[in-house]
This record gives C-alpha cells, structure tokens and sequence, in this order.
C-alpha cells in the first residue's frame, strides 16, 4: 500500500524552497548539529546545559538520510534558504496515522536560518501542502517550554495548544514542561 509519504514534493514560496532531502545533506545537517549547542537543548536531547550531544558516525547517518529520501513512512524535506541557496534545517512529517489521516511533526533549524521569518514560512508550506495535498487531517507535534520562539511560530501558522506534559524533561536539574500543539484541516 502507498502511503502520502511516498510522494517527494519541491515545495516553493518567497523565503524558502522545500526540497526532498538527499543522503548527502546529512553532512550540512550534522554541521548544523555540532555547530549549534541550542538545538540539542530545545529538541531534549541532552539534560544539561555542558553536556555534549551524543554524535553518530557521518556513515550512518548518510545512511539514515539515503534511506529517509525513498521512505514512505515519512516525508523528509530541506529548507532552502532562497537568498542563498543554502540548506537551513529540514522539516519533516512522520509517526503516519492511516485510520485518522494524522502524523507528527518537526523541524530542526540551524542558526543561519532563525530569525528571519524561513521556519514559519517552511512550517506554512509543509502543513498546508499535508492538509491539502496530501489529504490529512490532523498534524501534531509538541514544543518544551524553554522554546517560546518554535511556540510562536507554529500558533501564527495555526497550531492549536491542546494541553501540556507537566515536568516531561529534566534539564540542568529543573522539570520542564512539553505543549502539545496540533492543527486540523478544517
């Protein structure tokens, strides 16, 4: 069976194109990682502030990538920052739901690309192009309380809070809170 995932689209708007990933974008994506300690945070990989976050193998994580280009259990796509043609981030639609036509989302945006309106515009494309296109209903995700920005973003675009995980993270020995945050079709 084919899911919605299957299809890769080029997604274009004024600040940034959406573009299926490749396995050698791993090598940017990693470069973003390493070179931004605020990813690690916002995203609850680490639990404190000095921890470094545990890194993979370049292989493997082209080979993850590779793989990530053909899936059809998610959809996997760069952020091109249109100004400068280079790869920000990725946004990416998972964790597909057939029964309910729902996924998950993320994004991961280095710092080249934050504050410049490219998330929001990137978060605008994907989500319109799986609540239309793709035929979904309902896309979810969740956001830590210490990251106010990424909450912002995705209420402009028209994510809904719909309840919060008291105390789902422990970093630099403080309870953090997880928002769930969703939009529907309609």
């Amino acid at each position: 069976m084919t899911t919605p995932f299957a299809d890769k689209p080029t997604l274009v708007g004024d600040l940034v194109t959406l573009r299926p990933i490749r396995f050698d974008d791993a090598d940017t994506i990693d470069r973003l990682i390493c070179q931004d300690d605020e990813i690690a945070r916002l995203t609850g990989s680490i639990h404190h502030s000095t921890e470094q976050p545990a890194g993979m193998p370049l292989e493997d994580l082209r080979e993850i990538y590779g793989s990530w280009a053909t899936a059809d259990d998610r959809l996997v796509l760069g952020i091109i920052d249109n100004a400068t043609g280079d790869l920000v981030g990725e946004v990416v639609l998972n964790e597909w739901d057939e029964d309910n036509r729902a996924c998950s989302y993320r994004t991961l945006i280095g710092s080249a690309g934050r504050g410049q309106g490219l998330g929001t515009e990137a978060t605008r494309l994907i989500v319109e192009h799986g609540l239309g296109a793709m035929g979904l209903h309902r896309i979810a995700l969740e956001v830590y309380a210490f990251n106010p920005r990424a909450r912002h973003v995705y209420e402009k675009v028209g994510f809904v809070h719909e309840g919060t995980g008291r105390e789902a993270l422990l970093f630099d020995d403080q309870w953090i809170d997880v928002h769930y945050l969703a939009i529907l079709a309609r």
